[in-house]
């Protein structure tokens, strides 16, 4: 593949990643029977400092059209411009076909710009990786990788940034093809308590988004509150319900 040298480099900078997670039910173009009604993202927030404004702090979750939404492990001046790329190029397919850009196609057109800035002297890749959580009528639910060389696949599960490895190998596991919401939501949470550098696991420090089908057959992307994410860590006994004094 060849493409035409970008026309503002950008100088060097150190990469550090966070942990990004992701259950869902393909690994390419999936059959009938693979197809959900819901993909998940999940995600751990760092937060360095306790005077941080969590509120005001850069997400990591976003939404890049009605039907796809990505989480990001990496540079966030790099994720936002990527972001924007990819924004732009699912809105110009609607204008034109009148009908959403396919997932899968949409990924590989930023991939293409990430590997383009792999191919010459004097510039750097994009700090980043991405976790593409969407749905198409071509392929159903789907979720694909991107690394910083523009490499992507498609996955059923797969876990980015820090402590992947471990997160992945609790995945290869524990992860099974049947799996449905509750129990998807359970091993997420499973492996992030188990793999965070923290001590404390608290709804502060996680995000949760979902793309899902509603009950009218529409595509909707959704963050859980973080009310409703304590409900879930209590629930699934990661963290003991509050005592009332």
């Amino acid at each position: 593949m060849t493409a035409e040298q970008p026309s503002s480099p950008r100088k060097a900078a150190s990469t550090k990643w966070n942990t990004r997670w992701k259950p869902s039910e393909t690994r390419g173009p999936p059959s009938e029977s693979c197809q959900k009604t819901v993909s998940s993202l999940w995600e751990k927030k760092k937060l360095t400092t306790k005077l941080l404004q969590t509120s005001t702090t850069t997400k990591k979750m976003y939404k890049i059209d009605d039907h796809v939404a990505c989480a990001v492990a990496g540079i966030m001046s790099d994720a936002n411009i990527l972001i924007n790329t990819a924004c732009v190029a699912a809105q110009r397919y609607t204008f034109s076909y009148q009908t959403p850009m396919p997932v899968k196609q949409l990924v590989q057109s930023l991939c293409d710009t990430k590997q383009g800035y792999t191919q010459f002297g004097g510039l750097r890749p994009f700090g980043v990786s991405f976790l593409f959580a969407g749905w198409d009528k071509n392929y159903g639910f789907q979720l694909y990788m991107s690394d910083p060389s523009g490499n992507y696949g498609g996955w059923k599960a797969e876990a980015v940034g820090a402590n992947n490895q471990a997160a992945q190998s609790m995945l290869k596991q524990d992860y099974k093809e049947e799996i449905n919401r509750e129990e998807a939501v359970q091993l997420a949470l499973k492996v992030l308590s188990k793999t965070m550098d923290s001590t404390s696991f608290t709804a502060e420090k996680l995000e949760l988004a979902e793309v899902f089908l509603d009950d009218g057959g529409m595509v909707k992307y959704q963050v859980c509150s973080p009310e409703n994410l304590g409900k879930m860590l209590v629930k699934y006994g990661v963290t003991q319900a509050p005592v009332d004094t």
